[in-house]
């Protein structure tokens, strides 16, 4: 059973109890329902084929209708376009494509007067080559901002391995105007910051504080091991003035990794109650849980990547039983820390920590085709299109909001959008919104929009919002269902999990278990129907459907039949009772 763990000094309510109202409100993003989209591609306003603010605005009540209490913003700020965003001229700014300063505040104004808070990405490990920044660092080596960037006269021996293998060989790109060379994780068109410099860590805080004084409510880091790893980019390190002797020979200053993550916590902390810092880190748990920190200077989310990957490989097999050891495993997390739970995020579906065998078993059940891969990790593919079958669909989702955590949704999975494997790299999985038969998200040709939507049978006319908001068995009424559950309870993001053993291999059980409360759910990774005993050892023990409100009298072993990847959730008493299951 994995339980949270208290700090001895802990003044907030205990993990695996019921909330106390004032500590829910406080930790308000322990039990929030996540959606990420991309401003660009989600509504656009004035028909120019580029979503906006406006745009955005307008559908917010749709957002608000789904149950979405946070919406993570993918990067609106001016780029140069190279990486979808990501390499950005000004952090400081919004692209003028998207609208003003102006639009972002209303933008932040109307979401609060419908329950939702607002999170943006924060990406100041690196910045485009063409930034301001790096043209004039890139100018002399005796430049004021040349330290601003990591250089060397020479790469070192050992680099880190590219973040984009196939795309960029090199780590490290030598730059002909003054013959050193430069460090870039990412492309090289996105050369890194040093942020062990005192001038940059102020540009960052300045930064941070434009945001939180506009509204927003926290930050999800993007690569959070290359922003707050130390060194020089050698075996793993990064930043030339990271405790050592810098690139250009001159005394480095001892700022490691985890100074740089417990100042930005803490920057972010005393600016804003209410803020918090959701953070990519996609390693195995027992070098995940460091993230976190102790004493509350770490992260206060992270996304459950180890789970997620074996998740697919459950699927993949039609086996509850990876996925089941794998939650086993999952670490112990004080009350003020949360799991973020998901199907698939913005980029490629990861699989890279899985060994090779497994991987290319995924592979070969949801990517039988090299384009349908990316990096030799990863899918470029939504969960519908890989599954085939949208009662898997239907149940995948279910599982995502039957775990304690907080669920992330990736804007379209409501509504089982496709991909479009026409589209470069992970721009397969970043089409448009789909909201009406012909499309809904631009008034312009469907040749001028940012990006093409897919075809076939995932295409705007089989797939959209119009048509599943006026039937009630549609995959987005079966989502809202699952968030209003999910939101009635939060006890459930608060309890501790017990993965119940000796069930049929194909069902994952488990209990979400608090101290006055716990929930039963039962999920089948089967495309045949499965039938499972199940023993309650209590007197009087009673279970309730939270679907149906069937009440099933538990004082005796009974058996409950699951359709092919069928689920079913229960509200146990009492909540003590154990629970056995074959």
């Amino acid at each position: 059973m994995t339980r949270f763990r208290i700090s001895p000094d802990q003044m907030l309510a205990g993990a695996a109890r019921a909330p106390i109202p004032i500590d829910a409100a406080d930790l308000w993003w322990r039990h929030a329902v996540f959606y990420c989209l991309d401003i660009e591609t989600f509504q656009d306003s004035d028909g120019d084929g580029i979503g906006d603010i406006p745009g955005l605005i307008s559908r917010l009540p749709y957002l608000a209708d789904l149950g979405v209490t946070c919406l993570w913003l993918m990067p609106f700020f001016p780029t140069a376009d190279r990486d979808d965003g990501y390499d950005i001229t000004d952090f400081f700014a919004v692209d003028p494509r998207f609208g003003t300063l102006g639009d972002m505040v209303e933008l932040i104004r109307v979401a609060r007067g419908h329950g939702i808070r607002i999170i943006i990405d924060f990406v100041m490990n690196h910045t485009s080559e063409r930034h301001p920044w790096f043209q004039q660092s890139r100018r002399s080596t005796d430049d004021p901002k040349r330290d601003w960037y990591v250089w060397r006269d020479e790469p070192p021996k050992n680099p880190d391995p590219p973040v984009f293998p196939g795309e960029q060989e090199s780590t490290w790109t030598r730059d002909p105007k003054t013959g050193q060379y430069y460090l870039h994780h990412f492309l090289e068109t996105q050369p890194d910051l040093n942020v062990a410099l005192p001038e940059v860590r102020r540009e960052i805080d300045k930064n941070l504080g434009l945001w939180l004084e506009l509204g927003i409510s926290g930050f999800r880091i993007d690569a959070v091991p290359f922003l707050f790893a130390s060194g020089d980019g050698d075996s793993g390190a990064r930043g030339s003035n990271a405790g050592g002797t810098g690139a250009d020979g001159t005394e480095g200053h001892p700022y490691s990794g985890s100074d740089h993550l417990a100042r930005i916590r803490g920057f972010v902390s005393r600016r804003s109650a209410e803020a918090f810092l959701l953070g990519e880190v996609n390693l195995p748990y027992d070098q995940q849980t460091a993230w976190f920190g102790q004493a509350r200077d770490g992260l206060q989310l992270q996304f459950d990547f180890p789970a997620m990957q074996q998740l697919y490989l459950s699927l993949a097999r039609g086996d509850a039983r990876p996925l089941a050891e794998m939650l086993t495993q999952r670490p112990e997390v004080d009350t003020a820390q949360q799991w973020a739970n998901f199907v698939r995020n913005h980029d490629e579906l990861t699989l890279d920590q899985l060994p090779p065998k497994e991987r290319d078993e995924v592979f070969r059940a949801f990517a039988p085709d090299e384009g349908m891969r990316l990096y030799d990790r990863g899918i470029r593919r939504r969960l519908p299109s890989m599954l085939g079958d949208e009662r898997a669909v239907r149940m995948v989702y279910a599982l995502t909001f039957a775990l304690p955590g907080a669920p992330i949704l990736f804007y379209g999975e409501e509504i089982g959008m496709g991909e479009n494997l026409d589209e470069k790299g992970r721009l397969a999985v970043r089409t448009p919104m789909q909201w009406t038969r012909t499309g809904g998200f631009s008034t312009a040709r469907r040749s001028r929009w940012r990006r093409r939507p897919p075809e076939g049978d995932y295409a705007p006319e089989r797939v959209n919002v119009e048509d599943q908001l006026a039937d009630p068995g549609s995959l987005l009424a079966h989502i809202r269902e699952v968030i209003g559950l999910y939101r009635s309870t939060p006890e459930q993001s608060w309890a501790a999990l017990e993965v119940l053993q000796g069930g049929p291999s194909e069902v994952l059980g488990h209990i979400c278990r608090g101290e006055d409360w716990a929930m039963l759910a039962l999920h089948s990774f089967s495309d045949e129907g499965t039938s499972i005993r199940v023993t309650v050892n209590a007197e009087d023990a009673v279970l309730t459907d939270r679907v149906t409100g069937e009440v099933i009298d538990a004082a005796s072993p009974f058996s409950i039949d699951l359709e092919p990847y069928g689920w079913r959730w229960f509200l146990l008493h009492p909540a003590d009772a154990t629970v056995r299951i074959r």
